[in-house]
């Protein structure tokens, strides 16, 4: 078998068995990254000397030590907003194309630890900024099932590395569906954990106060036990991260096998605010089906939010502005023509918000909070789309009509900022394709630190229908 079709899990049992080594794992996928990221624009920066050099010293010290860590070898891929010390990291920004941080947050550690090498950075956004992947530095990055659609974003290189096995795992970073959203339009699964789970610290983000969304370090895969592997790697306390919390203590990889029998899920079509195409409900629906035959009961049901799409944008918007505006805004001060036109406006944006409009966020959180915990007090979890769309063109930042009803092209496609309002888990499951041939996405959140009924749910699905890779 071609090494870039194995999981990560069987790239780490060949390399420990001696079957394969590191360095073989590593120039496979880079010769495939020479092929595919012209083609689709998947990184900004490969390491390709210095992956090579770490496989050999991997390789050395798997024959006189043994492994480091449960990855070993086994190459990564890290979204291009998290800083990897003494490596180019440029936030997807003209302003930090030359930028070598002298740190980075807990999770790279903790990566590097477990063995694994990291083999380039993924394209993203400016700042990671909206729900598509394109910048002023690369441009966008294309879908591998269809080049002429978007990957999706924040995390888009991320998501189209995996799904076109330029590498088997990549990290991404979730604060409005930046990780859900591209694996849901990719088909690959992606996972924002429980806030707090995985540390998230060494950010402009990791501050003190609740205005912002929430944002999560999470795990992105071709396989549930890839992810599942991933997320015990980056999990646990780290003090640097003042909402950093305590991992449940289970064994994950084996806790996903025990099935949805008994669990009772909600599924909604679209919250009861999104617009959406009829044509991802089919693989959806084939989903609630197969989960119903695995003994879970499924309800559909009429969700009621108690306020508008518009009015869940506008306040969601608010956060963001202010957060971009918080974390760059003296940067724009000095260099406003580094910064992108839209970036600009969300910076000039958030600086008009006053206290006030601020607090009067929280109070629409609490209203989500509330809606999605009566839910939850009666459902195990709530199923919906991750998107409301397939991919669509990679020149435009969203649909401004879906069936036939007109849609704000920056927001209204996307079903996930509910779950960055209060920091639920939530997971993007592939689950089939929609009659176009492009990937669909379910959506399933739970009560917070019952992460592990997620991958139970994905991993139930993936016994029955496998999870599928483009053709490139």
């Amino acid at each position: 078998m071609e090494i870039t079709n194995l999981t990560a899990q069987s790239m780490a049992k060949k390399i420990q068995a001696k079957e394969i080594s590191p360095v073989e794992v590593v120039q496979s996928h880079l010769n495939r990254i020479k092929r595919l990221n012209p083609k689709l624009n998947l990184f900004i920066t490969v390491f390709e000397e210095q992956a090579i050099e770490e496989a050999k010293a991997a390789e050395k010290e798997l024959m006189n030590i043994g492994t480091r860590g449960p990855l070993h070898g086994v190459p990564i891929a890290l979204k291009d907003l998290t800083s990897v010390a003494g490596r180019r990291t440029t936030f997807g920004s003209p302003l930090f194309k030359d930028h070598i941080p002298q740190s980075e947050p807990t999770i790279v550690k903790r990566i590097r630890n477990a063995g694994a090498i990291i083999i380039g950075k993924t394209n993203t956004p400016e700042f990671g900024h909206k729900g598509t992947t394109d910048n002023l530095l690369v441009g966008p990055t294309k879908n591998p099932w269809d080049p002429s659609r978007t990957a999706g974003g924040s995390s888009g290189g991320s998501a189209a590395a995996v799904a076109s096995k330029c590498v088997p795992l990549a990290e991404g970073s979730d604060g409005g569906g930046s990780i859900r959203i591209p694996s849901s339009l990719n088909g690959i699964i992606g996972h924002k954990p429980t806030f707090g789970r995985v540390p998230f610290d060494s950010s402009p983000f990791n501050r003190f106060g609740t205005t912002q969304p929430f944002v999560h370090y999470g795990p992105m895969a071709r396989s549930t036990g890839d992810a599942a592997l991933l997320l015990s790697v980056m999990e646990g306390y780290q003090p640097t991260d003042p909402y950093s919390v305590p991992v449940p203590e289970e064994n994950l990889l084996e806790e996903m096998k025990l099935g949805v029998k008994g669990k009772r899920f909600a599924f909604t079509e679209n919250f009861g605010l999104y617009p959406f195409e009829q044509e991802i409900l089919g693989p959806l629906e084939e989903a609630i089906s197969l989960l119903r035959d695995h003994g879970a009961i499924v309800e559909n049901i009429p969700f009621q939010l108690g306020m508008k799409l518009e009015e869940l944008i506008s306040f969601f918007n608010k956060m963001w502005y202010a957060g971009l505006a918080t974390a760059y805004g003296s940067l724009y001060d000095r260099f406003p023509s580094q910064f992108s036109l839209s970036v600009s406006r969300m910076i000039e944006s958030g600086r008009q918000l006053s206290a006030i409009e601020l607090r009067e966020t929280e109070m629409k959180r609490t209203i989500i909070w509330n809606t999605l915990q009566q839910e939850l007090d009666r459902y195990d979890a709530i199923l919906s789309p991750v998107v409301g769309v397939t991919a669509f063109s990679h020149q435009i930042e969203g649909p401004d009509t879906i069936n036939g009803k007109a849609a704000a092209p920056i927001s209204d496609w996307m079903m996930t900022q509910l779950y960055n309002c209060t920091g639920h888990p939530a997971i993007s499951i592939p689950v089939g394709k929609a009659r176009s041939g492009l990937p669909v996405g379910l959506q399933a959140a739970t009560g917070k630190f019952n992460d592990t009924l997620l991958f139970r749910i994905a991993y139930t699905l993936e016994q029955e229908k496998g999870f599928e890779s483009p053709m490139i």
